[in-house]
Order: C-alpha cells, then structure tokens, then sequence
C-alpha cells in the first residue's frame, strides 16, 4: 500500500479540488501521510497565478527530492496545466498531471509509468467532470459547479490554465445538494472559477440555478465570486425573499479607477460597482461584501491609485482583498509598457490593507448587539476552550459554551462585544 503527501495551492477551486484528489486516493487503497520524509508520492496541486507561484511550485517539488530522494513527485494544477512537458526537463519533476485529469487520479498512478505527461488540450474540455467531494468531517459541504473562463482579462492566466466555461447541469447540483443535506451538512457553498458564468453553455441563466436551489433540503447556501454586472434586479430580488441564502457577498472589482478597470479588459464602471454594492446594503441586513483589489497594474500612475483609494473609502465594501501586481507571463499585460516598481506596487497593497482593516473594524462594530443565526463549526477554539462559529453574514464568533454537542446545529445568538480581534456571542 503506496502513501502519499497532497499540498494545494492557491484558489478555492483548487483547495476543494485537492480534497477530491485525497478522497479519490484513499477509497483506492492508497493512504496520507504527514510529512513527506514518510510519503512514496509527493502530489503538488499547483496555482500559476503569477510568476511567483510557478516559482513556489518548483522550490516546493525541488524541497521535497531533498527531504525524500526516493519520492515520486507528481506536480497537477494550473502550473502543470500551461507548462505540460516543460516540466519533465527537471529532474525533480517525475510526473506532470492536468487539471481534468487531477480528479480521476488513481487511474493515472495504475498506468504505464513510461508516460510522464497526462494533459490534454484544456480549451478542447467541453463538458464539466462530475466529481464529487464525499468528505463529512466538516460543517460546511463545498459544491463545484462550474470550471473555466470565458473572460480575457489582461492580467489573467487562468482561462488558459482552465479552459472554457463548463456547467454542471441543475440536476446534478440539486442532487448533490440533498445528499449533502442527507449526511447532515447544513450549508453549502457554491464555488467554481467563475460561477457567474454557470449555465451560459448549456441554455440556462445562473437565476435558474438559484430557483432550483430553494426547492433542496438544504438549510443555508453561500457563493462564491460574483462579476458586479452578473447581479441583475431578478437575481437580487430571489436572494432577498430566500430563507436559505447567507447575505454574504464577493464583488470582483480589480480596481476602482475606470482608466485601470478598461486596461485590464473589465467590462464596468466604478460607479456601477458602487451602486451596486450601495444596492446590496440597502436590501439585506448587515451583508459582508467583500472585494479584491490589484495594485500597481501597468500603467497604474499615482493619480489612478489615488482615485481607487477615493472610491474604495466611499464604498460600502466590508473587506477588501488585496495584493500587488504581479506580471505573469503569458497574458497581455506582461507586454504593457510602463510597468510600475515592485516597491511600489507593496506599498500601495499596504495603504489599501489598512482602508480594509478600518471598514471590516466597523462592519463587526456595527453587529454588536445583533442576533444572528449560526452553525457551530469546530468543537472548541484552542486557547479559550469555547465553541466557534460562522454567521450567516460570514462573521466568526466565539460562543459562551464548551458543549460538543452543539458541534454542526444551528442556533441563535446575541454577538456582544469585539476585543482582542475576536468577535464574542452569546447563545440565546
């Protein structure tokens, strides 16, 4: 009985695809192991993102032949995807997996080792692979309905690494939606590259989907990453009236200066965004939106920065996701002149933390004294032995008891103070 070590990188998608990679080895017979001094195979489930991830990717598979010169490295994900048989000319890389192929992996491993590359052309990927994730250990079930992008954003590599939109059709949702409500999940989260997407390539709008999802026997539902423009009056409106959906919302903005917005192919205007996102706050109660911002986009001069800090301070977001440019190549904008210093591109990710840090202080702030409805997720927080759970608005909140038997129900609560970064409530 082979062993083996899995580490994922970067996204959601990626995080829930490396636990169907784990669940698909173990039901073959294959086990997990801690480290990687005691593994027979070292799985690598990589992001491309930016350059410094492909770097990271090679340094993890380099690190692990040092631990364990007998180990079979086996690198999958985005990396493994664009690269191909570029790998192979490492000596550290011993076999290159892709995206599709990830998910059926033990098959792969059973094969004639004489093959080192399995990756087909992601761009001829037409149908969505239907592999779901069985794992009952959690409180929250993760759902992947959708893989791939149709979107050309210049500072991209993912389309490339993912391919076109693919859905998974309502059926199979709803279905796996009832069988995680069945094993006793209570919520589930939708996630997928770009779910906004779902159901444009199989003749269906992504309202469609949300209908459906009412009818289930699950309690809670969240989503994943929203394009500002696939938030239309009906969608908005079915939200609001459901007694399922969590009013926790993820805005993709990029930047807040039009100029930048329309160099980096996103198709709206700031004002739209903030509208929106003024929309949103008035139709549910206290909803996190969050959002992400890049910085130092090429191009990106100081009074385009100034102008998306203006209108990131005026908006109503609740946290801001943020990280500095980082030019990948491949895409557009690694071509576009005026690439702005790395120093800079840091320090303007610093100012744009702390406008994060001061409206997500507020947000909590202003839940003080709120009831809110709760899944109690982990059996006890480490230090103060007290319960901990998620809100339905994404806050997680320290609860008044030690009981495990409240671990998976869902209760009400009163949040009563915030101190020390942590958010306390009491069971009511």
């Amino acid at each position: 009985m082979k062993s083996f070590y899995i580490h994922s990188m970067g996204c959601k998608s990626n995080q829930f695809e490396g636990s169907i990679i784990k669940e698909n080895l173990e039901k073959n017979g294959l086990f997990e192991v801690n480290k990687i001094e005691d593994a027979d195979i070292y799985i690598l489930n990589s992001c491309s993102v930016t350059h410094k991830s492909d770097n990271e990717a090679l340094y993890l598979l380099r690190n692990a032949k040092h631990k364990n010169p007998n180990i079979i490295n086996l690198l999958t994900g985005c990396a493994a995807q664009i690269e191909k048989e570029k790998l192979l000319e490492y000596d550290f890389v011993d076999l290159v997996v892709g995206n599709d192929e990830k998910l059926d992996l033990y098959k792969i491993l059973n094969q004639d080792q004489t093959v080192k590359c399995f990756a087909k052309d992601i761009m001829n990927v037409s149908e969505f692979n239907k592999t779901v994730l069985e794992d009952t250990t959690k409180t929250r079930a993760s759902l992947k309905i959708q893989d791939g992008c149709d979107n050309r954003c210049s500072y991209c590599i993912i389309p490339f690494a993912r391919g076109k939109s693919r859905s998974a059709d309502i059926d199979f949702i709803t279905e796996q939606i009832n069988r995680f409500a069945n094993h006793g999940f209570k919520e589930v989260v939708l996630t997928g590259i770009h779910i906004g997407q779902w159901g444009k390539d199989i003749g269906y709008k992504f309202i469609d989907l949300i209908k459906e999802i009412e009818n289930t026997d699950i309690k809670r539902y969240r989503l994943g990453s929203l394009n500002p423009l696939e938030i239309d009056e009906e969608l908005l409106e079915n939200l609001r009236i459901s007694e399922k959906f969590c009013p926790h919302f993820h805005l993709s903005l990029q930047s807040a200066c039009d100029k930048t917005l329309k160099s980096m192919n996103r198709f709206y205007k700031v004002e739209d965004y903030l509208k929106q996102i003024e929309k949103i706050n008035k139709i549910f109660n206290l909803p996190f939106i969050g959002s992400d911002i890049i910085t130092g986009f090429a191009g990106e001069t100081q009074e385009d920065f100034d102008i998306t800090v203006t209108n990131l301070k005026r908006s109503g977001l609740t946290q801001i996701h943020t990280f500095p440019y980082s030019v990948r190549k491949g895409t557009a904008g690694a071509n576009f002149e005026n690439q702005i210093p790395e120093s800079i591109r840091q320090e303007r990710a610093e100012i744009v933390k702390k406008i994060s840090s001061e409206k997500l202080n507020k947000f909590i702030n202003n839940n003080i004294g709120t009831t809110q409805e709760i899944i109690v997720e982990k059996s006890s927080d480490k230090k103060s032995n007290l319960l901990k759970g998620i809100t339905r608005n994404y806050l997680t909140v320290l609860l008044n008891s030690d009981n495990n038997d409240l671990k998976n129900t869902i209760q009400n609560i009163k949040i009563i103070k915030y101190e020390n970064n942590k958010i306390y409530g009491e069971i009511i």
